[in-house]
């Protein structure tokens, strides 16, 4: 288990937002790629660091989307599908051309609890390959602008999630197992630390640090497109109006609150010399034992702290070999 796993007395918490973490700090001459940039957490993060000086860009599928999204922002909007290996591939080689360092990347795209089993044209189940697969390749291919960065920050948006299952290496794709949306999103949320880990592991000689985190739950972000409004009310995170229900202290928090985190984990100066570790609430997480017979919704409110399995670096070694695997590296 990773031994800096343990809270360090951040002075933030549940309730501080992107822009009071990052108050103080200047990213003048810096250079940022926040996946899932133009909506939601990612947005807000894409926002911040914009605003504290740093150069920003955001790979989108719908680049006119993200560009209208993004109006005011000052963020710089390419073309990339996390699905598609050969638009990532594309992205990353544009970007290493201009021969520029990568200060920090912020992989904060995803997709959770897709109903059915929906496969990529790869024929990898589409939230593993678009949560996990798609940003372990990105990251992979921007390896160079990161070392050459002296100093870089890479930043995985995971979950509470991550405690509905383990990432299962003998069938990550469900072609031997039912499959279970909550089953395929806690896999790939998993992966996201376990990548954070492993990251690190290999980083860290050319100053390039992982991070990996849960950011609250949030209602508004349209992760949630694929849960019926009863169902979110039964989670207790909308009210029988249909109304978003705040309260940070039982992680129900607002987009400024949720990318509070994302953006410490990119950015702190506390978090100087550290790596590989699981994060929330703005502080680093606590290791948990407990593991609920079946996790549902309701306990995103109450739970804290990171399974062991998610930060196992046997776990992430393996995680890394399969990866490179899947993706024919």
């Amino acid at each position: 288990m990773l031994t800096e796993q343990q809270p360090i007395g951040s002075g933030f918490g549940p309730a501080s937002t992107a822009s009071e973490v990052i108050a103080g700090i200047d990213l003048s001459g810096k250079t940022a790629i926040v996946t899932g940039g133009y909506s939601g957490l990612g947005r807000e993060t894409a926002r911040v660091l914009r605003a504290a000086g740093a150069r920003v860009l955001v790979p989108a599928r719908d680049v006119e989307r993200a560009r209208t999204a993004l109006s005011g922002i000052d963020a710089e909007v390419e073309p990339m599908d996390l699905l598609d290996p050969a638009s990532i591939d594309a992205f990353a080689a544009r970007f290493l051309a201009a021969g520029q360092p990568l200060h920090i990347l912020v992989n904060s795209a995803g997709i959770m609890a897709v109903p059915a089993l929906t496969r990529d044209a790869r024929g990898y189940e589409c939230q593993f390959a678009t949560n996990h697969l798609g940003h372990f390749q990105l990251a992979s291919r921007l390896l160079p602008a990161l070392r050459q960065a002296g100093g870089a920050r890479v930043v995985s948006v995971s979950s509470l999630g991550h405690r509905y299952s383990p990432v299962v290496f003998d069938d990550p794709n469900f072609e031997r197992r039912p499959y279970d949306p909550w089953s395929a999103y806690g896999q790939s949320k998993t992966a996201n630390i376990l990548f954070a880990v492993a990251l690190d592991a290999r980083g860290r000689g050319d100053g390039i640090r992982a991070f990996s985190l849960h950011p609250g739950a949030i209602v508004d972000t349209g992760l949630g497109k694929y849960l019926s409004r009863e169902q979110l009310v039964a989670a207790g995170v909308l009210d029988a109006s249909g109304n978003p229900i705040r309260d940070p202290s039982r992680q129900l928090k607002t987009v400024e609150q949720g990318a509070a985190t994302s953006v410490w984990c990119a950015t702190s100066p506390r978090l100087d010399g550290m790596g590989g570790v699981y994060c929330e609430n703005v502080e680093v997480a606590a290791l948990m034992a407990e593991q609920p017979q079946r996790m549902e919704m309701r306990d995103a409110m109450r739970l804290t702290g990171v399974m062991p399995y998610a930060v196992d670096p046997a776990a992430a070694e393996r995680l890394w070999a399969l990866s490179e695997d899947l993706l024919g590296h």
